[in-house]
């Protein structure tokens, strides 16, 4: 019932092991499913513990892709797209994003007025400072570099970016659509 005397001197003499290291916050870089809310998300971890992450690659190093800087700077719109698309998990598809980026730029010449509130949202989903400058600013002063480097950080991640949201949900649960929908319901009463 109680520890012997070579039980408590044997646990005395055994070294603490050393304490595990925090998850780290934001995307995964291999996305995780939660199944019963078919979502991408980071692993749990309190608010406390979080410490403000940083991009993955800096806001002027567009040229490390260059395929997609050569359509970021020829048509915004289907990077903006491809961004929105995921930062909304899916709920704004790729085409409604890049149609209302396109006519904003269209109609005003300032399309930053939108995509800088999703440098917000998906700042914020990452965890990331407010670096190097508001969001606002950086999408007004390189509204294209400010898109490479959101792409570029989703890519990162572990996104593939023309597959879409539905599209990578589908390639982390290996070709199986999760359809969230409520058992089937029999009529009547049978005997």
């Amino acid at each position: 019932m109680y520890p012997s005397k070579q039980d408590t001197a044997h646990e005395m003499n055994q070294k603490p092991s050393p304490p595990l290291p925090a998850p780290v916050t934001g995307y995964p870089a291999g996305p995780f499913i939660n199944q019963h809310h078919n979502e991408i998300h980071s692993h749990p971890i309190q608010h406390q513990q979080q410490q403000p992450g940083r991009w993955s690659s800096g806001l002027c190093d567009c040229f490390s892709d260059i395929p997609n800087c050569c359509i970021t700077c020829w048509c915004p719109c289907i990077t903006f797209g491809q961004i929105a698309e995921i930062v909304d998990k899916g709920t704004t598809s790729c085409a409604v994003s890049g149609a209302i980026y396109g006519v904003l730029l269209w109609f005003t010449g300032c399309p930053c007025i939108y995509s800088c509130l999703y440098r917000t949202k998906m700042r914020k989903q990452l965890m990331f400072e407010d670096r190097p400058c508001n969001d606002c600013l950086v999408h007004f002063c390189c509204d294209a570099c400010a898109l490479c480097q959101e792409y570029r950080e989703l890519k990162h991640r572990g996104f593939d970016m023309s597959m879409g949201w539905q599209g990578n949900v589908e390639r982390q649960n290996g070709g199986v659509a999760m359809i969230a929908s409520a058992p089937p319901v029999e009529q009547g009463m049978k005997r």
